[in-house]
């Protein structure tokens, strides 16, 4: 894993975001903001950079949907509470939380869900085990990634400008804490917009 991290090039950064948004404990902040530092060095293509990672997460959360959609909720609660759960920092309780997010916000959660931490590389298991359609669901997973993807890539390629690169990780981690903040407040948003035009679309109806 470490030498994936020291070595990231675009079949690195599929690989590792695919991971993360499976089960497995890979933070993207630690990929896709250096990749896009070393792309504003002219190492990478930022572009690039948020694609293959957005696909990267694409086929992830992809995993995820098709286990849940075929194996069910008794045995992914039994991995949850395992000893392989417990290494990919897992537990039944976080399994409930993203079951919750989805049951409250609905196939916008998939979206929304993409950009809030502890739920990133959950959401995808409930809407499997809620059967949403794929198309659907793979069309909200891969704009949410999208998003999420893109704000670390500025992030990155800002840093690039003002952080020598032995700073860069604890920078991130750093400004972690501000994204997560305008990141909940880009949820509250899109939620709102969607509650509002559910709302409207059921007034005329």
């Amino acid at each position: 894993m470490n030498w994936l991290l020291n070595n990231l090039n675009y079949p690195n950064i599929l690989l590792l975001m695919l991971l993360e948004s499976t089960v497995v404990p890979v933070p993207s902040e630690l990929v896709v903001a250096p990749a896009a530092y070393h792309a504003a060095s002219g190492n990478l293509n930022v572009f690039l950079v948020v694609l293959f990672a957005t696909i990267g997460a694409a086929i992830g959360a992809s995993i995820n949907y098709l286990v849940a959609l075929y194996v069910g909720r008794p045995v992914i609660y039994k991995f949850a509470n395992s000893k392989w759960g417990k290494m990919c920092l897992l537990n039944q309780e976080k399994v409930e939380k993203s079951e919750k997010y989805f049951d409250d916000h609905g196939v916008v959660a998939t979206l929304t869900g993409r950009l809030i931490p502890g739920i990133r590389h959950l959401i995808s298991l409930p809407a499997g085990l809620a059967r949403m359609h794929y198309g659907k669901f793979l069309l909200y997973t891969t704009l949410g990634a999208g998003v999420w993807h893109s704000i670390l890539a500025a992030l990155g390629w800002y840093l690039h400008s003002v952080v020598p690169e032995d700073q860069l990780d604890a920078t991130i981690e750093k400004y972690n804490h501000y994204i997560v903040l305008g990141i909940v407040g880009i949820v509250a948003i899109v939620i709102a917009y969607f509650v509002i035009k559910h709302y409207r679309k059921k007034k005329q109806s």
